[in-house]
């Protein structure tokens, strides 16, 4: 049995430092590193894919809203072709880093708003959808179980690769509870490695109201800027392995195709 382990990365700006990238990169398998719509500017972009190959680790591109200001956690109603131009555009950026540092872009994960806006949106998700199959239809995206995205890209001829967040609480309907409620964010690293081993078993996981839900998962994800991220992530990894389970990538960790080559 094998579970990818993720985490939310490259998301400072200039001087202003969000979370322990270094730390983080070594335990985790994949890497979601922002494109600088949500966060990250290209000196952070550039040294967190350099450090995401040295450390072996899958690089993904996280693509969201025009939103610096409000970390991409804020609805906007773009225009669907807008919002395609603007994810090809994201995706791009962090590519050119990417084969820079020696690797490429891997799949593609949705941030914050938009991330939640297409578990519903079905005009948004069309348009995240076509600009993963513009750039490069071999891209897994990656979402929630269940999702409009999801379905959307699978319709596309998308692979799709699902995921369950370690550090969020779910509603009984299997969807996140809103960050603006108590009890949205975990933070205890045993109870969060238990309820992760439980999901990677395919068992069932309390809902925020206590009834049970089952997620089913390819990948966890570790939010970078919670608190304690850290830690989480080295419990969740550590739990998993000594229970027989395998942290891997979903993707291989390096090589190119033969159609590959340098911008």
């Amino acid at each position: 049995m094998t579970m990818d382990l993720n985490s939310d990365l490259g998301e400072s700006f200039g001087r202003w430092e969000l979370g322990d990238d270094e730390a983080l990169l070594s335990i985790v398998t994949s890497a979601n590193v922002a494109c600088g719509f949500h966060a990250g500017d290209p000196t952070v972009l550039r040294r967190t894919c350099a450090a995401a190959v040295g450390n072996g680790v899958v690089i993904g591109a996280q693509v969201g809203y025009r939103d610096l200001a409000g970390f991409g956690r804020r609805f906007i109603d773009a225009d669907p072709g807008e919002l395609t131009n603007d994810v090809v555009y994201q995706i791009g950026a962090l590519d050119a880093f990417a084969r820079i540092a020696g690797d490429r872009v891997r799949y593609v994960k949705p941030h914050g708003a938009l991330y939640n806006a297409i578990v519903h949106h079905e005009a948004q998700a069309a348009a995240v959808v076509e600009a993963v199959r513009l750039y490069d239809p071999e891209l897994p995206v990656m979402g929630l179980p269940g999702s409009v995205w999801l379905r959307a890209a699978e319709q596309a001829g998308l692979r799709t690769i699902r995921e369950a967040f370690a550090d969020r609480a779910y509603t009984p309907e299997g969807t996140l509870v809103s960050r603006r409620e108590p009890g949205a964010v975990l933070h205890d690293p045993r109870e969060i490695a238990d309820r992760c081993l439980r999901i990677a078993h395919g068992e069932p996981v309390s809902a925020i109201d206590g009834t049970p839900v089952h997620i089913r998962a390819d990948s966890l994800c570790v939010h970078g800027d919670s608190p304690g991220a850290v830690q989480i992530a080295r419990e969740v990894a550590d739990h998993l392995g000594t229970s027989g389970v395998q942290i891997a990538p979903f993707v291989p960790r390096s090589g190119r195709r033969p159609s590959d080559h340098t911008r």
